[in-house]
């Protein structure tokens, strides 16, 4: 190997350089993702300390939602965990009764309490499951996620600016 002078620079060693800064930035990719992943579930296991449900379901049953509350509740959201097999009906007569919440949805003149995704604002079909929607391919539903609990008028299927709900 030859000598080099005062200034020169090995190119070797630039190589060396380049190959340790590329590891490291995807080493912190990684740790990136591997950081998010890790907050998720920190999130989750607050979330199941605090939720509240029926405590006679197996742990390998439920489900668990930050629920927002309708716009003019006491509260803006409480946490809340589910039977994964109940229908999307049962789940909102279940969380109305949890949050006080008058549940007129069985009179066809009253606006209904409907059960909304977060992110689509679709109100979800009140004969589906929680599981069917947990395994949704387009737009699924996550186990320590975000659900909007809302009064809707008869025939309407979205909510409007589900941002308001989460702010």
């Amino acid at each position: 190997m030859a000598e080099l002078e005062i200034g020169q620079h090995c190119e070797v060693e630039d190589c060396r350089q380049l190959e340790s800064k590329k590891e490291a930035t995807v080493i912190k990719r990684c740790r990136g993702a591997k950081n998010s992943e890790t907050a998720a579930k920190v999130a989750l296991m607050k979330l199941k300390m605090h939720a509240c449900g029926d405590k006679s379901l197996p742990q390998t049953e439920r489900i668990y939602f930050q629920v927002f509350l309708p716009k003019g509740s006491k509260e803006k959201s409480t946490p809340m965990f589910f039977c994964n097999t109940w229908s999307i009906g049962k789940v909102i007569d279940f969380a109305a009764s949890i949050a006080n919440l008058k549940n007129d949805n069985n009179k066809t003149t009253a606006k209904k309490l409907r059960l909304c995704h977060t992110t689509s604002g679709e109100a979800l079909p009140l004969d589906q499951t929680l599981a069917s929607w947990t395994t949704n391919k387009e737009c699924p539903i996550y186990n320590g996620g975000n659900v909007i609990l809302e009064y809707l008028d008869n025939g309407v299927q979205f909510l409007e600016d589900t941002n308001s709900y989460l702010e």
